[in-house]
């Protein structure tokens, strides 16, 4: 079977700090898009917040009064001259460092880039394009606004997906990049603890944006979504159900052996973290 796209690699909007929402086209490329609303600010005390939000987004917004920095594969005007456009691909490391280089402060970074694929695991390069842009997207850019994110004592918001506890063998490449994708954060929720940076996790269900467009299925308006998110970082959930399918399941994977057990190991690498110091 050919692998097909659900959309293809990434365009990515990177930082973002206005109070509005933001919406363009796909470029010609069929990228996909989702709509983010922050109104509310994160922390109704620091009115200057920096977000950094990595995703293939119709705008990638966040409350705040400094200018904002919007990444995309190729160069654009903005509408809103709060937003400071930049060209940026996650898997890029050039673009990723280039970008680095243009933010001064941050406080919060959103990976929202994604890419889904119809296949059924005979395609090689489905499963290769899925981790390059799903899993190592996330991790590479993490790795670089690092250094900012410590400085701030700021979060990263990774964007995952229900898939990653259960997935839809429609699109299984995906559903296992997710799935690495949310080891990914609870590994460095862990690790990144004694840093004071905060790592969220976002397990999405089906919301109404381009990548879903295809299925018939009930959906969660992408701004609802966006601000559920946001008010899941207020409120410092490490794990983020932000739609009315997520939160059928939230309680009881909160409650979980393996959430308890991610706990005990969190605890245990803290413990000799400390013995080592």
């Amino acid at each position: 079977m050919t692998a097909r796209w659900i959309s293809p690699p990434v365009r990515i909007s990177v930082v973002a700090k206005g109070d509005a929402d933001r919406r363009e086209r796909d470029d010609r490329q069929g990228v996909r898009d989702e709509r983010r609303d922050s109104r509310k600010p994160i922390d109704s005390g620091d009115r200057g917040q920096s977000r950094d939000r990595t995703g293939a987004g119709r705008g990638g917004v966040a409350a705040g009064s400094r200018p904002g920095v919007r990444g995309a594969r190729r160069p654009f005007i903005h509408r809103d001259g709060r937003v400071i456009p930049l060209v940026l691909d996650v898997t890029d490391a050039a673009q990723i460092a280039a970008a680095v280089e243009r933010v001064e402060a941050l406080d919060i970074l959103v990976n929202n880039a994604g890419v889904a694929l119809y296949d059924d695991l005979t395609d090689r390069a489905a499963l290769e394009q899925s981790l390059a842009v799903n899993l190592f997207g996330p991790w590479a850019v993490s790795q670089a606004f690092l250094p900012l994110l410590t400085r701030s004592r700021g979060a990263i918001v990774n964007n995952v997906s229900l898939m990653a506890l259960a997935p839809l063998a429609l699109t299984p490449s995906y559903a296992i990049s997710k799935a690495a994708a949310f080891n990914l954060s609870q590994s460095l929720r862990a690790l990144l603890a004694a840093r004071g940076v905060g790592v969220h996790a976002v397990l999405t269900g089906p919301t109404d944006t381009d990548m879903t467009r295809g299925f018939d299925i009930p959906k969660a308006s992408a701004e609802s979504v966006a601000r559920a998110i946001f008010d899941g970082v207020a409120g410092g959930e490490e794990d983020i159900f932000p739609d009315p399918m997520s939160r059928t399941v939230a309680q009881s994977w909160r409650a979980s052996a393996a959430k308890a057990l991610e706990r005990e190991n969190a605890a245990f690498l803290a413990m000799v973290s400390a013995e080592a110091a």
